[in-house]
């Protein structure tokens, strides 16, 4: 090997290694984490109000990028349930979606748009209003963005267990989209198997299928309480 070739490869050792810095592009050594990082804002407004959420534009100085303008939906965040049986089956709600003209598999789930509601009494609510069922243990499965370029949505989704139908007589009357939906249980390898084949599209069954299949892969160890604090949605920030 020549002594140039011997130079380059030893550059390269060094910067997969992350050089002095500790990490390539000088971020430090550790686990990968998302930081929050927020850029100076010289102006906002609002440019649209819809129904359920608001289009607002930020005038966003990016320091040695310039200043931009930036335009996104203002959303409520939301909350869904991963309910899963004695024998590994989660239930399944198929619900209309007129922006896709398609209806789809999904998990149960809802907007947080109740003043002052915990995520984790909203979640409990969603499950008994769309599927009949309370829950007597419920775990943190996974937090995510929904699309972070657009829009503010934060959503958390949860583990429900030990699961049981509500009476009768306290029963949601659904109506709208939700009227006559129907419901299936079905095993949770079958649900992942549907992602991976491009057969189940909305998110919360394709973050919740995945996700879930990876923690009982790790006996559960990843779950987090039910309580667990959620700084990434705005409105639970300190």
């Amino acid at each position: 090997m020549s002594a140039l070739d011997d130079g380059l490869e030893s550059g390269l050792e060094s910067g997969l290694a992350g050089g002095p810095a500790g990490g390539l592009d000088g971020v430090p050594e550790g686990p990968v984490q998302d930081v929050f990082a927020p850029r100076g804002v010289k102006g906002s407004r609002r440019v649209y109000a819809g129904m359920v959420w608001d289009v607002v534009r930020d005038t966003v100085d990016l320091g040695e990028a310039g200043v931009v303008e930036r335009e996104y939906i203002r959303h409520t965040g939301a909350v869904g349930v991963l309910a899963m049986d004695d024998v590994g089956r989660v239930l399944v709600i198929r619900q209309y979606r007129h922006p896709v003209g398609m209806e789809l598999w999904e998990l149960p789930a809802g907007l947080l748009d109740v003043s002052g509601e915990p995520p984790l009494e909203a979640a409990q609510r969603e499950l008994a209003e769309e599927a009949d069922l309370r829950a007597g243990r419920w775990d943190v499965l996974v937090d995510w963005f929904n699309s972070p370029g657009g829009m503010t949505e934060a959503l958390r989704l949860y583990l429900a267990r030990d699961v049981s139908p509500v009476p009768e007589r306290e029963r949601h009357t659904r109506e709208a989209e939700e009227l006559g939906m129907p419901t299936r249980w079905v095993p949770l390898d079958e649900l992942r198997d549907g992602v991976l084949a491009g057969r189940l599209h909305n998110p919360g069954i394709v973050v919740g299928a995945l996700t879930a299949c990876a923690a009982r892969d790790q006996d559960w160890r990843s779950l987090r309480p039910a309580d667990a604090p959620w700084p990434e949605h705005p409105a639970f920030r300190e």
